[in-house]
């Protein structure tokens, strides 16, 4: 069976041809023409000898995730079912902006969390994604959009499907590819990872050099709230997450995020927002608010525009607290309505 070469670093890639023969430039060329030129099949890559295509052709391909749909909204926000190797299915998400782009990309097929709120739950978790199908969502999409990180910002998010704390050395991986000044070249600090809360996990991201932005799923104002709405956070006590962030190092103008999808009559009253200031206070952080996006089989309901500016007005008092708009609703494109729909 062919192995895939999108997801291999440049060492890797070096080893590859050396077996092969070859001297360790050609490694170097072939990484090249995979993340800087996206060359989507090895016989477009013309800086190697025919021979070497051929042979890397017999046991090796580039590895990209298909487009098996695509639903583009009123907005201009498009989300792709992509298909992989295996046949498995995942969705990724392009967010057109006036002065950048935003991917928002899958690190898992489904998800194990068992966020009640989001519709990406109902499916369970089905694997790991590899680093190459994280990088390669972006590969994919950097194509379908014509995208070029090095002229126009792009901003990567792995907010999609799956909690990216489960896969982190994948992620990782990933996160090398796609920060990597010779290959994709998307600035690092425009990488986020969100995390429902995986303490250890958040503890050990920490002590790596080349991490992404860390953004935290809060939810809620109180542990009792918190483990309703997501039960796998019975493992993962308020305390201990928030002392984990308070002592996160933090680079150079660097906040953490923390992001609260708020549902009517359950975490959005007033003594909620007061709550969640004191949790919060004296750490260097910003809030997303994020009204919550229905869904047909969840059953919360959407907190009225005067009681979210309500609690946004109260937190504003103690750090930055921003509210995020919505986009692609109406294709099932926004914050915990992936569902692998259609294809």
């Amino acid at each position: 069976m062919r192995q895939p070469l999108v997801g291999k670093e440049v060492n890797e890639l070096s080893e590859i041809v050396g077996l092969l023969g070859e001297p360790p430039y050609r490694g170097r060329q072939i990484y090249r023409a995979l993340y800087r030129e996206r060359q989507g099949e090895l016989d477009e890559i013309r800086s190697l000898p025919a021979g070497l295509r051929e042979l890397l052709e017999r046991e090796y391909f580039p590895g990209l995730p298909r487009v098996s749909d695509r639903f583009v909204s009123e907005d201009g926000t498009v989300r792709y079912l992509l298909r992989l190797d295996d046949g498995k299915t995942i969705e990724s998400v392009f967010i057109p902006e006036k002065k950048r782009d935003t991917l928002c990309i899958s690190t898992q097929v489904g998800c194990p969390v068992d966020c009640k709120f989001c519709l990406t739950a109902l499916m369970g978790l089905e694997r790991n994604l590899t680093a190459g199908e994280i990088a390669g969502q972006v590969l994919r999409l950097f194509g379908e959009h014509q995208l070029e990180p090095r002229t126009r910002p792009v901003n990567i998010v792995m907010m999609g499907m799956g909690e990216p704390l489960l896969n982190l050395d994948a992620v990782l991986k990933a996160t090398r590819l796609l920060a990597d000044p010779e290959g994709m070249g998307v600035a690092l600090r425009r990488i986020t990872v969100s995390t429902s809360g995986i303490t250890p996990k958040i503890i050990e991201l920490a002590q790596c050099a080349d991490r992404p932005h860390l953004a935290v799923s809060l939810n809620a104002s109180t542990e009792e709230t918190r483990q309703k709405l997501m039960p796998i956070t019975s493992k993962y006590h308020l305390d201990e997450l928030l002392e984990a962030c308070r002592q996160y190092p933090l680079r150079l103008r660097e906040r953490l995020t923390f992001e609260y999808v708020l549902l009517k009559d359950v975490n959005d009253s007033d003594a909620d927002a007061r709550r969640v200031a004191r949790l919060l206070a004296n750490m260097k952080c910003r809030v997303n608010l994020i009204a919550f996006n229905p869904g047909s089989e969840i059953p919360y309901d959407i907190p009225a525009p005067e009681r979210v500016a309500a609690f946004q007005d109260i937190l504003r008092r103690g750090f930055p607290c921003f509210l995020r708009k919505p986009r692609g609703l109406d294709i099932y494109a926004a914050c915990g309505q992936l569902k692998r729909m259609a294809g």
